[in-house]
């Protein structure tokens, strides 16, 4: 008995070892398959034209003859998109202009050690910025498209997305042109969604306007852009491991290799300093307004809320306060919080007047009295509304009563025109009943001169001549 509780217990053991390996074999096979599958899923590198793609890129980097006047007039019509704030318009302006090309060319040129295809890139990027800025200023110069419309507006202050969205564009772009097939839908795609041109057109508005801060705001939006896609497409570059350009001159090579590499660290550190000055900013505007909102929501009433009055440069937050004056005591608590805020080193300017209680109470005065005013008014209203239906009912029934009535004046001379004989003509209405109905009926009495024969037959005429001339049937003639 002990024998076989033995055997069954080392049988049970080797069934526990030889069961533990297939298990953990399942586990690596899964993994292994999983892993595949997701290389396969994102692997770009086995489809990837890299001749293909320099030659794509280097074609278009030109910005001289059919190039530049589709640039001159792609801005133009951006310009006018924006001047009547139409999204439609700028998109279709976007989808027409070569602005990728020197900006893909900065971006390969660098990632490939081309130092001409780097010059190149440069003069006709600084070529494309002058013809876009000149474009667009001369079209603001016109007075009548000088409004600040809310499509210009929106292009004058960078913001943390339009790091992610240049970003996520440029990768989009070069990974698109990089197929063999390329997508021409994904190209369009990126030149709406990084909307390189709204910058340079509000730009030109701002040297156009001389208001320099619009300026300012408009070409550092866009220089993120140009940056980052081209930083994009050095990594893409890099990445699919396109050849570098060789030269017969290995010191020349190296001389290259280093300002090619030195360039792209200034490009990448300008950028994420860029990108961490706008991070900044972003999370200070965001923790500002969040200040405000609970300072608003303790019962103090704000006026006057612009983003201009949220300093990040110079750390301030200001706020005009009216109604009730806040004491210095109310104004430190609010400084105190203002580290809850995330907000250590910024000052809270607080702007307020005197105590305008009495004034307050005046206007709820003023505003009763208006009350009362407007009720007035409101029952004038109606009383004149009842007499002016009255009226058009008066006006309604002397119409119809006109309507009934007969021209006799002209009645007259038309017919002693037509019937010679017609010595005197007269009318009157004569009303008249069977006791089951009431008749009106028009009566004209007639005197003809001796001379005239079958006076009769005239009056038969007369009355028929009646009858069509007023349009009515209930005439007799005597």
């Amino acid at each position: 008995m002990n024998m076989e509780n033995t055997n069954n217990n080392n049988q049970q053991k080797e069934n526990s070892i030889t069961e533990t390996p297939v298990t953990t074999n399942n586990l690596k096979s899964i993994f292994e398959s999983l892993k595949q599958f997701l290389f396969e899923l994102l692997d770009i590198r086995h489809d990837t034209d890299r001749k293909g793609t320099i030659e794509d890129i280097k074609e278009n980097i030109s910005m001289k003859g059919h190039n530049a006047w589709v640039l001159v007039f792609s801005i133009l019509i951006a310009s006018i998109g924006l001047n009547i704030s139409s999204p439609a318009v700028v998109i279709g302006a976007m989808l027409i202009s070569p602005l990728m090309g020197p900006i893909l060319g900065v971006g390969l040129s660098i990632g490939i050690n081309d130092i001409d295809t780097l010059k190149r890139s440069l003069i006709n990027l600084g070529v494309m910025v002058g013809l876009s800025l000149t474009t667009s200023f001369l079209f603001f110069l016109i007075p009548l498209f000088r409004d600040e419309t809310p499509e210009l507006l929106a292009r004058t202050a960078p913001d943390v997305r339009d790091v992610f969205i240049a970003m996520a564009g440029g990768l989009a772009l070069i990974v698109a042109l990089s197929r063999r097939n390329k997508q021409t839908n994904t190209i369009a795609g990126v030149a709406i969604a990084t909307a390189l041109m709204p910058p340079l057109c509000t730009a030109g508005f701002g040297l156009a306007t001389g208001n320099f801060s619009y300026f300012g705001g408009a070409m550092f939006l866009f220089t993120i852009n140009t940056i980052f896609i081209a930083l994009a497409t050095f990594v893409i570059v890099k990445f699919l491991k396109f050849p570098m350009v060789k030269y017969i001159n290995s010191i020349k090579r190296k001389r290259i290799a280093r300002i090619a590499s030195f360039v792209a660290f200034l490009v990448l550190a300008g950028s994420v300093y860029m990108f961490i000055n706008l991070f900044k900013e972003n999370q200070f505007k965001r923790a500002a307004k969040d200040l405000i909102s609970d300072i608003k929501k303790s019962g103090i009433s704000i006026i006057d809320e612009e983003d201009e009055n949220i300093n990040f440069k110079n750390q301030t937050i200001k706020i005009y306060v009216y109604g009730h004056k806040l004491q210095p005591e109310e104004i430190d608590k609010w400084n105190i919080k203002l580290p809850e805020y995330g907000l250590q080193q910024t000052k809270l300017i607080v702007q307020q007047g005197i105590d305008d209680s009495d004034i307050r109470s005046q206007v709820q005065n003023l505003t009763d009295l208006y009350s009362q005013n407007q009720k007035i008014i409101s029952s004038r209203d109606e009383s004149i509304k009842e007499k002016e239906d009255k009226i058009k009912l008066l006006e309604t029934e002397l119409s119809k009563f006109y309507n009934t009535q007969i021209p006799f004046i002209q009645i007259s001379e038309e017919a002693k025109i037509n019937y010679n004989g017609l010595k005197q003509i007269s009318y009157a209405n004569l009303i008249q009943t069977n006791f089951k109905k009431v008749d009106t009926i028009t009566v004209f009495n007639t005197f003809w001169y001796d001379s005239i024969p079958k006076t009769k037959q005239q009056k038969v005429l007369l009355e028929k001549w009646l009858k069509k001339r007023l349009n009515k049937e209930s005439i007799q003639v005597n």
